[in-house]
C-alpha cells in the first residue's frame, strides 16, 4: 500500500508485511494525493472544465521499498529537529482553515462511536519564502475534545495568531501555539497546526519529514483494521485482507461481549493463521476484558496486544487486566484513551498499569507526542502510534514521524475508501488554485 508525495511529507511506504509495491510515475502520484475536501466558497463541479485551474505535480517521487528491503537508515545528511527549532526563523505569509469533509466508503464502529463521514479541519500555512505546510485537526466524538465548529474557530484563531506574529524561531512559534491552544482541551486542532507548520519548514529546507525526525527508516509496517460488524461481514474482510497479504488484524470490541466472541470465532476461521489486536475502545468492565481473554486462550487464541480495555479513568481496573492478561497469558497490553497527557504516561509507568501507550498526535499534539515518546522510551514502555478518523493529511504526518524515530512497535489502519470517491484536493498558492484531483484508497485509523 502507498502513500503518496506531497509538500515535503514525502510520504514513507506503507507495507502489509508481504505486499510488494511497485514506484509510481510523478504522474500517477498526483492521482494518491491525500483525500481532501477544501473549498474556498463554492465546491468544484467535476463535470465541468476550470480553464483557469492547473494542474501541479507532487513535489518529489515517491519513495517505494518492498518490504523485505533493507530500510533507509540515519545518516549524517539527518537534520535534527530539536536543533532546528533553535536555528530556524520562521516568518509566516498565509495562514488559513476550511472544513475537511469527506464520506466513509462504510460506516467506523467502535465501542464508543459510529461514523458515516469524517468531519474535520484542514490548516494551511505559507511562509514568507513561499513554502507550504498542511496540517489536520480530526474530530471524532468521545475522544477529541473539539467538535468541529470549536475546532474551526480556534483553528481560525491560530491562523491569524501566526499571521500577526513578527519574524521568530521555529520553537518560539511552535511555543505560541501552544499557549493560543493549550492542553488535551485544543490537543487536535494545536497537533493540526503544528503539522502545518512544521511541514512548511521541512519543505523550506528541503527534506522529507521522515529524515527531519531522526531518518531511522523510510519504511512502515502496519496491521489492518475491522470495525465491529456482524461476524459474517468481518469473516468477509479477514478473507479479503488474507489475500490482500496482511498477517495482523486489529479488531474493534467492547461493545457486546458475546457478539465479540462469535466475531472473533468467524475471523478465525476465515483466517487461521492471523495475529490479532484486540481494541475494546474503552466497552468492557474490567471481569469482561479478562473473560475474553480467558474465551480466547480456550479457542487458541492468543492476541498480540489488548488495547485500552476499560474506561480511559478506570486505572484499577486498567492495572488489573494488564497484570493478569501478562502473567497468565504474556498478553501486552495498551493505554489508549487513558493515554492523554505526558501525565498519565507517568501515572502508567509509575503503577505499572500498561505495557504500551498508543500515540495519537490528536491526543496530545506534535511536540507533546515528543515528549511522550522520551518518558515512555526512558521507562521502558513499548510505544504504537495510530490516529483518530484521519485522512492521509494527518496519517501521512503520523507515518513520518513513526518511520523516523523508528521506535514504534505498531502501527494501526484501515482500508476504508475506494478510488471511485474522487475528490478535490485544493491547493492555494499565491493568487492562483492549483488542483491535484485524489482517488485515495488508504485512510490510516486508530
Amino acid at each position: 500500500m502507498v502513500m503518496a508525495g506531497f509538500s515535503s511529507y514525502h510520504f514513507p511506504t506503507l507495507t502489509n508485511q508481504s505486499k510488494s509495491l511497485k514506484t509510481k510515475t510523478p504522474q500517477e502520484e498526483m492521482f494518491s494525493i491525500g483525500s481532501l475536501s477544501f473549498f474556498p466558497k463554492t465546491p468544484l463541479n467535476l463535470s465541468k472544465s476550470h480553464k483557469h485551474l492547473k494542474l501541479q505535480l507532487p513535489i518529489c517521487n515517491l519513495c517505494v521499498k518492498n518490504s523485505m528491503e533493507v530500510p533507509a537508515t540515519a545518516s549524517a545528511t539527518n537534520f535534527g529537529f530539536k536543533n532546528l527549532m533553535e536555528t530556524f526563523t520562521v516568518e509566516v505569509q498565509k495562514a488559513e482553515n476550511r472544513p475537511l469533509n469527506v464520506p466513509l466508503i462504510a460506516p467506523f464502529t467502535i465501542a464508543s462511536s459510529r461514523l458515516d463521514k469524517v468531519e474535520n479541519v484542514a490548516i494551511r500555512i505559507e511562509l514568507k519564502n513561499g513554502c507550504v505546510g498542511w496540517g489536520e485537526a480530526p474530530v471524532l466524538p468521545f475522544v477529541t475534545a473539539e467538535d468541529q465548529p470549536t475546532a474551526m474557530a480556534k483553528a481560525k484563531e491560530a491562523c491569524e495568531m501566526l499571521k500577526s506574529c513578527s519574524s521568530m524561531t521555529l520553537g518560539a512559534v511552535l511555543g505560541e501555539i501552544g499557549d493560543v491552544l493549550p492542553g488535551h482541551q485544543f490537543a487536535s486542532v494545536r497537533a493540526g497546526v503544528e503539522m502545518a507548520l512544521i511541514d512548511a519548514v521541512a519543505k523550506s529546507i528541503g527534506i522529507p519529514l521522515w529524515r527531519l525526525f531522526g531518518g531511522a527508516s523510510n519504511t512502515i509496517t502496519t496491521d489492518i483494521t475491522i470495525p465491529i460488524v456482524s461476524p459474517s461481514e468481518a469473516a468477509a474482510l479477514a478473507s479479503k485482507y488474507h489475500k490482500q497479504g496482511f498477517k495482523t488484524l486489529k479488531l474493534k470490541v467492547g461493545k457486546n461481549l458475546k457478539a465479540d466472541i462469535e466475531v472473533l470465532q468467524a475471523i478465525r476461521a476465515a483466517h487461521p493463521d492471523c495475529s490479532f489486536i484486540l481494541d475494546a475502545n474503552e466497552g468492557y468492565r474490567p471481569e469482561e476484558a479478562i473473560e475474553v481473554l480467558e474465551k480466547l486462550h480456550e479457542m487458541g487464541v492468543t492476541p498480540v496486544l489488548f488495547e485500552q480495555p476499560v474506561h480511559r479513568d478506570d486505572w484499577e481496573g486498567l492495572g488489573r487486566v494488564s497484570h493478569f492478561a501478562k502473567n497468565k497469558y504474556e498478553v501486552s497490553v495498551a493505554a489508549d484513551e487513558s493515554c492523554r497527557s505526558l501525565a498519565d504516561v507517568k501515572k502508567i509507568v509509575q503503577g505499572e498499569l500498561a505495557d504500551v501507550v498508543n500515540i495519537k498526535l490528536a491526543k496530545v499534539g506534535v511536540l507533546g507526542a515528543l515528549d511522550i515518546i522520551e518518558v515512555a522510551k526512558a521507562s521502558g514502555l513499548n510505544l504504537m502510534i495510530g490516529g483518530m478518523v484521519e485522512t492521509r493529511l494527518a496519517m501521512g504526518f503520523a507515518g513520518h514521524l513513526a518511520a523516523g524515530l523508528g521506535c514504534f512497535q505498531s502501527v494501526s489502519s484501515s482500508l476504508l475508501k475506494k478510488w471511485q470517491q474522487l475528490l478535490a484536493f485544493l491547493y492555494y498558492h499565491l493568487s492562483q488554485i492549483s488542483i491535484a484531483f485524489c482517488c485515495i484508497s488508504l485512510l490510516l485509523l486508530f
